[in-house]
């Protein structure tokens, strides 16, 4: 394969880093039930801009794939295919065992033995997760870019994904689903069956019940609009790959980003804007969100020199999914691992016992405390600290000019 020189941009590093410690932030604040709104996600239809990490991630891969696709000319062959492959069952089982971490439950029944505790846990693991929706939408969205190459085809090839994602979510919905959180019939959360080849491959056992219902906003069919999301990514990576100025690439991201704002916004009248659905007009949303953002930190930081400021978050991306996996171990070792139990006397003179963990002694002796009371400040504080400890991390390999590849 011939090597290509490509001009290097910075400001994909820090954004990716961002990113993550975004989606770091978001997954561990000190209380679940004390949380600022912006830091939450949407109950279903809408969104937040907790809602545009992930997609910001995806989009990011997206646009290093452009760069390392045309580092060695790669093509369609059966070789791309193997690595693209490989490395997404890689993502797909490190995501997998960080479900399954610690492989036995941390609260075992009395009453089971060794291996009934040690079999329960593996018979009620999420099976999908964020890791896998990466793997998934790598692979697939790296397939097509392979093939396609060209925006004149890739382009249409999204817009097939996502009207064909619509029309699938439409046909085997129920469409007479009240309008609830903003969505009403097929796409509602009542109405929606997204989630049939999910219990139908997987079993409910293995599926995400966060809603309420066995529902995995990370399930299968989402991967083929998630799959546009990374593209539109690849995309955009080609273009400032071959503009030969930045500035004036900035005033073209600008106008792309804003269409596609608008064209979320306008599809959405008729198609919801659904992180968990990963609806076509969620796409566009986030895409064009993602675009301005990229254009806005390529002005910052390419053009203007501001580099040195966003040093941790440049560290940050340079080993993302290192940092994210960490981050997930990180807060299963110190939250749900490591406890110790301890008394406290009630007001009419009982006495309790509960539990400590590491994470849950730190939020209640040292966040509470600075703030004087369990509220959304002490909660960001915590999350703020647990985000910084992996920053650090993360400034320690950029030091040492250690990238860990997963």
């Amino acid at each position: 394969m011939t090597q290509v020189k490509n001009t290097r941009y910075v400001a994909l590093d820090v954004l990716r880093g961002m990113t993550v410690a975004g989606m770091i932030l978001v997954n561990n604040p000190g209380s679940w039930g004390k949380i600022f709104p912006p830091l939450r996600h949407a109950p279903w239809a809408g969104c937040t801009p907790t809602d545009l990490v992930f997609p910001f991630f995806l989009f990011i891969v997206g646009a290093a794939m452009a760069f390392s696709f045309s580092k060695y000319s790669e093509s369609l062959s059966v070789d791309s295919v193997k690595k693209l492959l490989k490395r997404g069952a890689m993502i797909f089982l490190v995501g997998l065992a960080l479900n399954a971490f610690p492989f036995y439950p941390t609260s075992p029944n009395p009453d089971l033995s060794f291996w009934e505790n040690f079999v329960y846990r593996w018979e009620h693991v999420r099976i999908i997760g964020v890791l896998q929706r990466i793997a998934m939408c790598y692979v697939l969205g790296g397939f097509l870019a392979l093939w396609l190459k060209k925006a004149k085809k890739i382009i249409p090839a999204m817009a097939i994904l996502m009207v064909v994602h619509w029309i699938i979510l439409y046909l085997i919905g129920d469409k007479s689903a009240e309008l609830v959180n903003g969505a009403a019939g097929a796409f509602s959360l009542a109405g929606q069956n997204a989630d049939l080849i999910d219990l139908a491959i997987f079993g409910e056992n293995h599926i995400y019940k966060g809603y309420g219902i066995a529902f995995d906003p990370e399930g299968l069919l989402g991967a083929l609009s998630g799959a546009c999301t990374l593209l539109l990514g690849y995309l955009i990576g080609n273009l400032i790959r071959e503009s030969k100025e930045k500035i004036n690439v900035v005033a073209q991201l600008y106008t792309i980003g804003l269409c596609c704002l608008a064209g979320g916004l306008v599809w959405s009248i008729c198609y919801p804007i659904i992180k968990a659905l990963w609806t076509g007009s969620y796409v566009l949303y986030a895409g064009g969100w993602s675009i301005i953002m990229l254009a806005f930190f390529i002005y910052l930081i390419d053009i203007k020199g501001k580099e040195k400021m966003f040093t941790p978050f440049k560290a940050m991306g340079m080993n993302p999914l290192f940092a994210f996996v960490m981050a997930g171990l990180f807060a299963k070792i110190l939250g749900q691992i490591i406890k110790w139990k301890y008394t406290v006397e009630l007001a009419d003179g009982t006495v309790k016992e509960k539990t400590w963990s590491v994470l849950s002694w730190f939020y209640n002796n040292v966040c509470v405390a600075i703030v004087g009371e369990n509220n959304e400040v002490s909660s960001l504080i915590y999350a703020l600290v647990f985000v910084t400890v992996f920053v650090l991390m993360a400034m320690f390999l950029y030091k040492k000019k250690i990238i860990i590849k997963l």
